[in-house]
């Protein structure tokens, strides 16, 4: 399905580029680019893509999956769709365990028994989804891997997936949305510059 994904998540408005005007992210980073997935949601036609993505990936590389979990808060949504898509159960995994009720970080059941396939919607430096993958490994989940939306291909989020081995498959990313901009005419040679600088070393840029 190429570019058709990236295609959508231009149309729904998901991707803002400010070359000029860098975003904040959370971790503190300084990016010229800002990717919300979740607006991909508001599209039936979009999350028909995403979900028929999912499906087709989880089915050529994880045969034997069981169950579906999502990565919260972003990847809640599609990752229940997946599920009742494949008529699988479905879980999602907190940052952190409540600090009341339950106490949960796992929502939802998900035997020790099965085998997991776990949902993201965008890949950074990778962090949080490992966390997530940690949390249903230490509750006994056997998990084969993840599959997200979008990654901005980081040297640094590769390494981490190897390095906690856990395998990665995106339906998109970063050098082929660059490709489309370019292709499109959306971007001008100087900001195409700035952008592939930044993923370079985007602990540093902007400082």
């Amino acid at each position: 399905m190429p570019d058709s994904i990236l295609l959508d998540l231009l149309a729904a408005n998901a991707i803002h580029v400010s070359t000029d005007k860098p975003f904040t992210w959370a971790s503190g980073w300084l990016s010229p680019i800002y990717c919300d997935n979740r607006r991909a949601l508001s599209s039936h036609e979009a999350r028909q893509k995403i979900c028929d993505s999912f499906c087709q990936t989880i089915a050529t590389y994880y045969p034997s999956a069981t169950s579906i979990a999502a990565v919260a808060t972003g990847a809640i949504a599609m990752g229940a769709i997946v599920a009742h898509t494949l008529k699988m159960p479905f879980a999602y995994v907190r940052p952190k365990p409540k600090d009341h009720g339950m106490g949960n970080q796992i929502e939802g059941f998900i035997g020790p028994a099965e085998r997991v396939v776990v949902l993201e919607d965008l890949i950074s430096t990778g962090g949080s989804s490992l966390g997530a993958v940690a949390a249903l490994r230490s509750a006994g989940v056997d998990v084969l891997g993840m599959v997200a939306i979008f990654t901005y291909a980081f040297p640094q989020a590769a390494r981490r997936f190897a390095e906690a081995e856990v395998e990665l498959h995106t339906l998109e990313s970063y050098p082929h949305l660059l490709q489309l901009l370019r292709e499109q005419g959306r971007l001008t040679d100087e900001q195409l510059g700035v952008l592939s600088a930044w993923r370079e070393s985007p602990e540093t840029w902007g400082r």
